[in-house]
Parts: C-alpha cells; sequence; structure tokens
C-alpha cells in the first residue's frame, strides 16, 4: 500500500522490525496421533494423507474430475489519496494479466492463482512497477501409495526500510515480496500387518525488499534474505488389535534450514516409540518416548578495518566465511509426549498433545469441525523452531488443493485467507515477522469458511508468538532472546446480486509488538468493498473503494490512505 508507504518515513529508522500480512505454522512434529487410528494410516502417516489430498487420489478424487481454467487480462485506473497526516493525491493505470484455476481427477488436484501486474504512475511522485502475486498447491499420484505434491507462493505487502510490513498488498515503492517454493514425495503402504509411511520436501524461500534494511550495530533489525528447507520422515506401525491389544509404532524425522544470512543453520533431528491404546469407539490415547537433537548456528559478520560489520548492496550483512560456526541453541536428550484423539464422526476430529521437546514443555494439536457440507471450522495450536523460510514452507505443505484466493479488490494482491472448505487456508502467522534470526514459535490459528448458495464467507484469526535465538558472538546477538507478537485477524465475505452482479467486501487487523526497546507497538488495519456487471458473457466492468490505518506511538502520526479503482476484465 503507497497508502501506507509514503508516509512510512514519518517513523523513525530504528522501527526496523519486519512482519508480513496475517498464515499459520504447523507444528514441527511426528503425526504420531493417528497409530491404529480409524483408517488404519499408522503412525507417521503421511501430512499429505492427514491433510487428505493422497488419500483423494487413491479413493477416486473429490466426487468425479473437473478441470475449470480461467486465464483473464486487465486494465484499470486507480486514485490513491492520502488522509492523514498529509493530503496528495496519486494516479495509476493498471495492466494486468493472470489465470484462476481448479482441476481434479482420479489421481490428482491443483488450485492455483497467479497475477501479473504493471502499473503506470501518474506524475513525478507515482512510479512504474510490477509485482507477481500467486498461489499454487496440488498433487499428482505416481503409483498407488506414492504421491508428488508442489506448492508455490509469491505475496507483497508494504513495509518501511527495516523490513515492517502491514496487511495486504501495494501500489507503488517500498514494497516487501515473498517467493517460495516447495516440492516432495510422499509413500505409504502395507508390509503384512505393519503400515509403512515416508514423506520428503524441499523448500526454497526468498525475500526481496527494495530498500536497505541492515542498521550496522543493530543486528536486530536484519531482514531475512533466502533459505533452503529440507524434511523427511519414516514411520511404521501396528494397528491395535492386530498383534496386541495396543497400536505400537516407531518413527524417526529430520529437519534442516540453511538460512543465507550468515551461514544460520536449524538442525532438528528426533526418534519415537509410540504405543496407542484405544479408549472406545471414537477415543484414543497415545503415548511417545524419544530422544532428540536441536541445534542452531551461524556465522558472523565480515568486520572493516574499524571493526564495524559489512553490509552489502543488498542490505543485509555479509558472512565471513573464514569465522568459526557460533552455537545459537543446542538441545539434546530425552523427550516425550502424551496426546488424546477424538473422532466421533467424520466431520469432526480432534487431536491434542503435551510433553516435553525443546528442553520444555511443548504444546500442540488440531480440531476441525465440518457441521455440513457448507462450513468448517480449523484450529491448530503449533510449537517449533525454525527460521522464516522453514514456516513458509510448512505453510504451503499444509494449504488446501481446492482454494480459491481472495484478492484485494485495488492491488490485486493476495489478502488475508483463501476460501476453502478443506483444512486451514490462512496466510497468518509463518509470514509474520521476518527478521533474520533463527527462532522458536509458538501460537495458535483458526479459521471458519461458509460457502451457502451466492454467499462465501471466511474469518481467520490467530496469534503468533516468535522468540528470536541468535549466537551471542555475532551481530545477531542483538535479536537473541527477543519476543515478537503478532495478533492477526483476517475476514471476507462476498456474494452474487443475480446472474450479472455481485460484490465483495474484506478487511484486515494486526497488533504488532515487540520487546525490543527500538522499536514501537502498531496497529494495522483496513478494509475494502468492490462491485462488479458482466457487460458480456466474458467482460467484466468493476467498482472498488478501501481504506487502510495504521496507528502508531507519539510522536509518530496515524496514517491513513483512501483508494477507489474502476476498470474491466476479460476472461478468455
Amino acid at each position: 500500500m503507497t497508502r501506507l508507504l509514503r508516509h512510512a518515513r514519518a517513523m523513525t529508522p530504528l522501527a526496523a522490525l519486519a512482519w508480513l500480512i496475517p498464515a499459520t505454522a504447523q507444528a514441527q512434529t511426528l503425526d504420531y496421533g493417528d497409530v491404529g487410528g480409524p483408517d488404519g494410516a499408522g503412525a507417521g502417516a503421511p501430512k499429505a494423507n492427514s491433510s487428505g489430498k493422497a488419500q483423494r487420489g487413491r479413493d477416486g478424487g473429490r466426487g468425479g474430475r473437473h478441470a475449470v481454467i480461467i486465464p483473464y487480462a486487465e486494465l484499470n485506473q486507480i486514485v490513491d489519496a492520502q488522509l492523514s497526516p498529509g493530503d496528495e493525491v496519486l494516479t495509476y493505470t493498471q495492466v494486468a494479466v493472470g489465470v484462476d484455476a481448479s482441476v481434479s481427477g482420479r489421481s490428482n488436484a491443483l488450485a492455483a492463482s497467479v497475477r501479473y501486474a504493471h502499473h503506470f504512475g501518474w506524475g513525478k511522485s507515482a512510479g512504474d512497477g510490477d509485482t507477481i502475486s500467486g498461489l499454487v498447491n496440488g498433487y499428482t499420484t505416481v503409483v498407488p501409495g506414492l504421491t508428488v505434491e508442489a506448492g508455490a507462493l509469491a505475496t507483497r505487502a508494504s513495509g518501511d526500510a527495516g523490513g515492517r510490513a502491514f496487511g495486504g498488498g501495494s501500489i507503488g515503492d517500498g514494497t516487501t515480496t515473498v517467493y517460495s517454493a516447495y516440492a516432495g514425495p510422499s509413500f505409504a503402504t502395507r508390509a503384512g500387518e505393519v503400515n509403512l509411511a515416508a514423506n520428503y520436501r524441499i523448500g526454497y524461500t526468498k525475500v526481496d525488499q527494495e530498500t536497505g534494511i541492515a542498521v550496522p550495530g543493530l543486528g536486530s533489525v536484519d531482514v531475512f534474505d533466502e533459505s533452503v528447507v529440507q524434511f523427511a520422515d519414516v514411520a511404521a506401525s501396528i494397528a491395535p488389535g492386530v498383534a496386541l491389544p495396543v497400536g505400537v509404532g516407531v518413527g524417526g524425522s529430520v529437519y534442516q534450514e540453511d538460512l543465507s544470512n550468515l551461514d544460520q543453520r536449524v538442525r532438528d533431528m528426533q526418534v519415537r516409540a509410540i504405543v496407542t491404546v484405544p479408549v472406545s469407539r471414537t477415543v484414543q490415547v497415545a503415548g511417545a518416548v524419544g530422544y532428540e537433537n536441536v541445534e542452531l548456528s551461524s556465522r558472523d559478520a565480515l568486520r572493516d578495518a574499524s571493526g564495524a560489520p559489512v553490509v552489502g548492496a543488498n542490505g543485509r550483512y555479509v558472512t565471513d566465511e573464514s569465522a568459526p560456526r557460533q552455537i545459537a541453541y543446542d538441545v539434546d536428550g530425552f523427550i516425550w509426549d502424551v496426546g488424546v484423539t477424538w473422532r466421533p464422526s467424520r466431520r469432526t476430529s480432534l487431536s491434542a498433545h503435551v510433553g516435553r521437546r525443546y528442553g520444555a514443555i511443548s504444546v500442540n494439536g488440531t480440531f476441525a469441525y465440518a457441521p455440513n457440507d457448507r462450513g468448517t471450522l480449523s484450529i491448530s495450536v503449533y510449537d517449533n523452531v525454525a527460521g522464516y523460510g522453514g514456516q513458509v514452507t510448512r505453510l504451503l505443505d499444509d494449504l488446501p488443493d481446492d482454494f480459491k484466493a481472495v484478492r484485494d479488490p485495488i492491488t490485486g494482491e493476495l489478502r488475508g485467507c483463501v476460501s476453502s472448505l478443506n483444512g486451514n487456508g490462512c496466510l497468518a502467522s509463518a509470514l509474520g515477522s521476518i527478521r533474520s534470526a533463527t527462532f522458536r514459535a509458538r501460537g495458535v490459528a483458526a479459521n471458519y469458511t461458509l460457502q451457502m448458495n451466492r454467499i462465501s464467507a471466511g474469518l481467520g484469526a490467530g496469534y503468533d508468538r516468535r522468540n528470536f535465538l541468535a549466537a551471542r558472538n555475532t551481530v545477531l546477538a542483538s535479536a537473541n532472546g527477543v519476543v515478537d507478537e503478532n495478533y492477526w485477524l483476517a475476514a471476507f465475505i462476498s456474494g452474487q446480486l443475480d446472474q450479472q452482479s455481485g460484490w465483495a467486501t474484506n478487511g484486515y487487523a494486526q497488533w504488532l509488538s515487540s520487546d525490543d526497546l527500538l522499536l514501537d507497538d502498531i496497529t494495522a488495519i483496513g478494509a475494502s468493498a468492490s462491485y462488479y456487471r458482466l457487460l458480456t458473457a466474458r467482460l467484466r466492468a468493476t467498482a472498488a473503494v478501501g481504506v487502510d490505518g495504521l496507528l502508531q506511538s507519539a510522536p509518530l502520526d496515524d496514517i491513513w490512505n483512501a483508494s477507489a479503482l474502476l476498470g474491466v476484465r476479460y476472461s478468455f
């Protein structure tokens, strides 16, 4: 939002914390809650199976085959007006092309929404620029029991020179863009009475920001650049009542993330033995014991003759490749977990776990409830150690493959949630603070979606807490122990008035806080509304308005901007 960005200069440069649009982060743990469960999947069943992707491939898809692919082109005129503290009005002409797709069959599924736009600014203050935004996720079944999944994300938000970003998309300069992609196989089979399962994922995430980021001597505001993530798990189990009255299983997992910032590395390895006790037809209790080794490390920044850290052309610290690796976090030893799974019907599922991980008590769980075929509620509680790229990769891996994107009607950027009746579809906590330092993330995310007749609505809310972990003998030492908190809310509702016209509204709110003494708490809020009407079978006219606000502590002024759009779209 240029409408927020143009006044970001009013904030002190030290207010340089990295925030991004609201998404969930799933727990980094083995899925052993399904040992001998009703579906017989066994311990460590593939994530694809728990999310429904691989299972749909085996049972014939979502009730049949379908393919809807809609390419389009747009021409829009946008007016952006400052309401406070200034009164400048900027005008843009925007040209965009994109495609929305939903495909499913007996052995595959794909959902995609990809959009490229170029805006031409009118006048000296309104600059030209290009943006690409999109979300893709899907799978294909290679042979029975073996699926390959892949997905990608490109999304943008406004931000200042220190990487703080707010709400949805933006027109103009000063933006932060996140690019991410992942792929990998999931495998499940049986060897006699033993259920076998394995997964592997590799992901890449890049954050691109137009202005410098690192501030020498203030390592806590260095912003994430890029990382490669790999994680794998394997498990074997026997269901209750087969060989023993209880279910038994063993499993192991490896997670590694390599960050370009100061050569940081996150490595998490664990093995577990699991016992599952059926309590009733709908309830089972599981207990697990095992061993884990978690290590976070990095190198220091290159120093100049005066001892100051060197900042590269991209605004990040330059890594001293000759410096020894420094340990930021090291946990090694015994872990345990107790969990309960409740599945009273195909429409309700609860899994809750408490145990010891990362040297402390850890809690995680999920709840899913679909009262009918038109609505679904999803809640997740998570606890993991990772870098920024790891959180985004797990977000993509956990997304449904039958979503419809929710976009800002003025900028065309992705908003806080997607519309889907299959799992959690919000882009919230995982895209929170984009400090380069690694962290332990704990939080909760909830999402409710309703699709009924001509109405589609969704509400997402959550809380994300990140405790940053950085080596004390490096330039990022000032980030060690810093806690960033992000409370977020995203909502949308849309509908049809008749066969030729419809409307949509959406809104967001974020309450961002940090115990970093250099940073102030901020609140970002915004809402928009749009109306469209078909002029012909393929040509659509659209009108939209929006308002965004950034509330800051004195002496900084609150920032308010309003925007409006008139445009046409042609669908091929």
